[in-house]
């Protein structure tokens, strides 16, 4: 991947198309079990941080400050309305998008927030957990476990029980 990842920025370099190309590198989640995901808890499949979060890695020079990094929340959701916004068109009024633009994020906006207040997290059409700012309500089985991923990212102290009014 390396080499091929290469020999593409190397000939949009050549066709002197930086200017113009945005590349993004993602994923879909998180390693497999067989990954070694620490300091992540659970993986591929699961809605622990392990599962869900993964790298990526946006390329644009002249619009993308180099070394840039956000912790904000965004999804791969985003994708779309953000290639959207780029291009100057609109997003479809006829349908329900998840996603938002994270152009601000990627483009390294100082004050640049997440666009999503809530998210939630599904395996299949079940949600099992939900997260607003650095908190993640997990709902399992008849109870709910609550992590707060700024001191604990990963999800080993459940803090339900002293933070009742970010559970309710």
């Amino acid at each position: 991947v390396d080499a091929s990842v290469g020999k593409v920025l190397e000939t949009v370099r050549e066709l002197k198309m930086e200017g113009r190309t945005l590349v993004i590198f993602t994923s879909d989640n998180g390693g497999t079990a067989r990954a070694v995901n620490t300091p992540l808890r659970g993986n591929k499949a699961s809605t622990w941080e392990g599962g869900m979060r993964e790298p990526t890695i946006a390329w644009w020079p002249g619009k993308i400050p180099a070394g840039g990094a956000t912790d904000e929340i965004t999804s791969n959701m985003d994708i779309l309305p953000t290639l959207v916004n780029l291009a100057g068109g609109k997003i479809p009024a006829d349908r329900i998008i998840d996603g938002r633009d994270i152009w601000p994020l990627l483009s390294g906006e100082g004050s640049a927030k997440s666009p999503h207040d809530v998210f939630y997290y599904f395996r299949g059409d079940k949600l099992e957990g939900v997260r607003s700012g650095p908190w993640k309500l997990r709902l399992e089985g008849k109870g709910t476990a609550l992590y707060n991923l700024a001191t604990d990212i990963s999800e080993t102290t459940d803090t339900a029980s002293a933070n009742p009014q970010v559970v309710a």
